[in-house]
Order: structure tokens, then sequence, then C-alpha cells
């Protein structure tokens, strides 16, 4: 058992590692895009199944209350967690429609849109972050290496693993660093902590 532990936790260290080289530019891009976005009074609007959508939630809440310091809430919504809303739109149209009509009701020019899949193929995801395109809103996705998500955003944040585990641990490795990042554009003098 011991071995089967270090090896899981070198493989999140060594993703961790390759995302450094990987994935730093995006993360900063992504970073700015919503930093820029609340300050100009926007909205963030984030989705994704299962795990992902638990990943939404918690990512919504960091910048709805705080991360780690002391700041005004930031408005950041999770469409994964009205049950009502999401079985009426799967018993009466599609499961596919879950966050589009979310996206079409709640979205704004400007507002950013985060689809996290670790497969990159959510076929919900998807479209909606190729309706919050439509409306003009800055689509950011959470995924893996390949899938058609990554491809319908304007940014990308591509984890390079195969390993659904490892994805979803780096998946909120990211969204605690972009929450880190966008206080510190936000409130903090860049360089001082």
């Amino acid at each position: 058992m011991q071995e089967a532990i270090a090896k899981m936790l070198k493989e999140g260290a060594d993703l961790r590692l390759q995302m450094v080289e990987t994935m730093t530019r995006d993360i900063i891009d992504a970073a700015q895009a919503i930093a820029h976005a609340f300050k100009t009074g926007r909205k963030i609007l984030l989705f994704g199944n299962g795990g992902s959508a638990a990943d939404s939630q918690h990512i919504a809440a960091e910048f709805m209350n705080r991360f780690q310091i002391e700041r005004p809430p930031l408005p950041a919504i999770a469409l994964t967690t009205d049950t009502s809303i999401l079985t009426s739109i799967s018993n009466d149209y599609a499961f596919e429609e879950v966050f589009s009509k979310q996206i079409k009701a709640l979205g704004k020019k400007g507002d950013i849109a985060i689809g996290i899949s670790t497969s990159g193929n959510s076929a919900n995801v998807v479209k909606a972050l190729r309706i919050a395109k439509k409306l003009g809103m800055v689509t950011i996705a959470l995924t893996s290496e390949g899938g058609k998500i990554g491809s319908n955003a304007d940014i990308a944040l591509a984890v390079p693993s195969k390993s659904i585990p490892r994805i979803q641990e780096a998946h909120i490795t990211v969204g605690h660093i972009l929450c880190d990042l966008t206080d510190t554009l936000l409130f903090r003098q860049v360089g001082k902590r």
C-alpha cells in the first residue's frame, strides 16, 4: 500500500511540474480576464458534471465568500446547484441543454463562462461554451489534453494528463491559483503579500 500511495502522490507532483511548463501563460491570461470582468462589474458562471460540478461550486464559493484575504464578495455563480432548474431542463428538453439555457438567461457580454470537463468532451459543457461565445462572454475551459472543449474556449487550461483522478486534482489546484491571482490583481499591490 505504501508503494501505491507513493506512486499516486508522485504522479500528482510530476503533473504539477509539467503544468508549470505548459499552463503558466494560459493561467495568467485567465486570471487577468477574470480580474478585468470583476473590475468592470461583470460576473463568472461556472459549470461541469459530476466532480467538475463540485469544482464549479467550490471555485464559485471561493470568489463569492473569500479566498485568503479579507475582501468584498465577487459575483460567481455555479450553474450546477439548482435541482429544479437542472431537472426541468433535462426533462423538458435534453441534458445537453442544462447549462446553455442558464447561460442564455444569466450571461451578458463581458461576463466569464468557465466550463469544466476532465474528458474535454462533455456535450452540455461544449454547448454552453458555444452559446457563451455567441453572447460575447469570455470563455475559459478547464479541461485535459484533447477533446472539444478547449477548441470552443477563448482560453484553454488543459491539464497535460489522461488520468482522470490526477486531472481532477489539478483542476482544483488551478481554481485556487486563479482565485489567488485574481485577489492579487484586484486587491493587493503586485509583488507585496
